[in-house]
């Protein structure tokens, strides 16, 4: 017996989402497990005696791969940000205070005011190492200036 991987999705995705997410405690990494787990199927072409066998073997699946997120080396190693803002050392809290706010930039505007401001290359050196054009180097540095701008306004109006 093998059913379509479209209506084994339908069925069993909440199912295993709920398995993966009960070893996970994270839903980004349940949902990826999820889809290996559907993958996986898709990939076995394996024959199954009835629909609790097929249960049953995509549980498993789920489980195991929910193991494998458990153990790897990015799951063991990762540190939340404030952790790792902790092991910064800033010159003053103002410049802290920026560091957090180019974080919280859109990523597109956060590479290139990082690049720009604290690598200390060129627009032209930019675009060269993002493949972008230097037009759109410059776009993107006025709009996370401006970004960082009405941000850190507000933050110096809320003291």
């Amino acid at each position: 017996m093998r059913l379509p991987l479209a209506e084994v999705t339908k069925q069993y995705k909440d199912r295993l989402f709920a398995a993966a997410f009960t070893l996970c405690k994270n839903k980004e990494d349940a949902e990826d497990v999820v889809q290996e787990a559907f993958l996986t199927y898709y990939l076995s072409r394996k024959e199954f005696e009835s629909e609790e066998h097929l249960k049953a073997w995509l549980l498993r699946v789920t489980i195991n791969k929910a193991k494998n997120v458990l153990r790897s080396f990015w799951h063991r190693n990762k540190e939340s940000l404030e952790d790792y803002m902790d092991t910064l050392v800033f010159p003053s809290t103002e410049a802290e205070n920026l560091f957090e706010e180019v974080l919280k930039l859109p990523e597109n505007y956060r590479v290139v005011v990082y690049l720009f401001y604290h690598e200390d290359y060129s627009v032209g050196e930019i675009s060269r190492i993002l493949k972008i054009s230097e037009s759109n180097v410059k776009v993107r540095l006025l709009r996370g200036r401006k970004l960082l701008k009405e941000t850190l306004k507000e933050a110096w109006q809320d003291e």
